[in-house]
């Protein structure tokens, strides 16, 4: 790509059954071809994790990376909107924002001093998407405004997991549209852009990032400010708007399997429960909370939360503070469990009591309870009327599992147990 800043495209290698895929799905060599271009692995904080190919950002459990969408607006004060090209080979045909793609990972795109990284990517993917020159756009004249972190699943093999920043910029640009990536382009107002937003025509499928900002985000103030600078840097916040996942946006979506459903969300799950029990000031004290941690587990009651809260269409990370809660929860009864039961190993491994000793079992299982419940009392992403309920809820399960645990010591010394017993 000619235009690139720093001359050819940086690429990372495509795993081997994510590209024998593409090779097996994928008409368009060119969009095929793109695909190994290096984007930004991030974290929840938007920090850079290391660079990953587009493809393996994309392909079924995928991976949270670094995005960008622009809004761009003509001096007449309207916002050009694009449709993606039909050959796509994520969210084919769908109306979105003027712009929308990924800094990759190179020096000058990697730059976050003002924005400027993701500024240049726009800039390099407003002449290879809409052919508009270079030339004709003033870097300064772009406006990040805030960030978006969401999930959107296409169907089983695709999906988009991004923390999106927001981009504004007000210019009268020529263009030339590249058929490879967009179909069709519009100037729309406000009104126009509402009209869309309730139009349920099949035909006019909104990208589910875009609606995102326009529906949720996007007020009459960042209409106002348009070719205002004082008034577009008085929108900008540090903040990362938390979206969940907005795959019910988009009305043709197609889910994926269990165990990919569990496998997005579960890595963001693990970091919260290491970060909770490794936070102790005591080292033997942490080891033995995380001796079970590292057995491993399905973690399948962890990322029930954020099953239902998608099932119903209503996900935000505050669900997986609960799930962590919960998973925390459940190993601190594991290891008393094996203490009362006399169990030496757990997992394939030690239990907690016979790597450490028996105290400092018992001790690793109260923190871990009390640890469960400072995660969700603290959690920025729980709504605070709603922590008394999770607590209350939480708190009761914890008295239900200590009552039968007793009924278990207590049938022990039994020659008979009833069925109701």
């Amino acid at each position: 790509m000619s235009n690139y800043a720093s001359g050819a495209v940086p690429e990372a290698n495509i795993e081997a059954d994510v590209s024998d895929f593409m090779i097996a799905q994928s008409s368009d060599s060119i969009q095929a071809g793109m695909m190994a271009e290096a984007v930004l692995q991030v974290d929840e904080r938007d920090v850079i994790v290391g660079p990953i190919s587009k493809a393996d950002s994309h392909y079924r459990v995928g991976a949270l990376h670094r995005a960008f969408s622009v809004l761009l607006f003509n001096s007449e004060g309207k916002m050009l909107l694009q449709q993606r090209a039909h050959d796509k080979i994520t969210f084919p045909s769908v109306w979105a924002n003027s712009c929308c793609s990924h800094p990759l990972a190179s020096e000058d795109e990697m730059d976050e001093v003002n924005a400027r990284g993701v500024k240049r990517a726009a800039i390099r993917k407003l002449d290879q998407e809409l052919g508009i020159s270079p030339e004709s756009l003033n870097i300064d004249d772009f406006h990040f405004i805030t960030k978006m972190r969401y999930s959107a699943r296409m169907n089983a093999d695709w999906i988009e997991r991004e923390i999106d920043h927001i981009l504004m910029i007000q210019a009268d640009v020529e263009l030339h549209p590249n058929k490879n990536e967009v179909s069709a382009v519009k100037w729309v107002n406000a009104e126009e852009l509402d009209e869309m937003l309730v139009d349920d025509d099949p035909k006019n499928v909104i990208a589910p990032w875009f609606r995102c900002i326009a529906a949720r985000m996007m007020n009459s103030d960042w209409w106002d400010a348009v070719g205002a600078k004082h008034a577009c840097e008085a929108l900008q916040d540090d903040m990362i708007h938390d979206m969940g996942d907005v795959t019910h946006l988009l009305p043709n979506a197609e889910g994926a399997d269990l165990n990919i459903s569990i496998m997005e969300v579960r890595p963001f799950i693990e970091q919260r429960i290491v970060e909770s029990l490794t936070a102790s000031r005591h080292e033997r004290l942490a080891g033995a909370m995380m001796h079970l941690i590292h057995g491993g587990g399905k973690r399948m009651r962890a990322t029930l939360p954020w099953l239902v809260g998608r099932a119903v269409g209503d996900t935000h990370s505050g669900l997986l503070d609960i799930g962590a809660a919960i998973e925390t929860i459940h190993n601190f009864t594991l290891v008393h469990d094996d203490i009362m039961d006399d169990d030496e190993m757990r997992r394939g491994r030690n239990a907690v009591h016979i790597e450490y000793d028996m105290p400092t079992a018992i001790n690793a299982g109260d923190a871990m309870l009390a640890i469960a419940f400072e995660r969700l009392v603290m959690s920025a992403n729980i709504d605070v009327q709603d922590i008394p309920s999770l607590v209350n809820r939480i708190a009761w399960m914890v008295r239900r599992v200590s009552e039968g645990q007793q009924l278990d010591i207590e049938f022990e010394n039994r020659e008979r147990v009833t069925e109701p017993e």
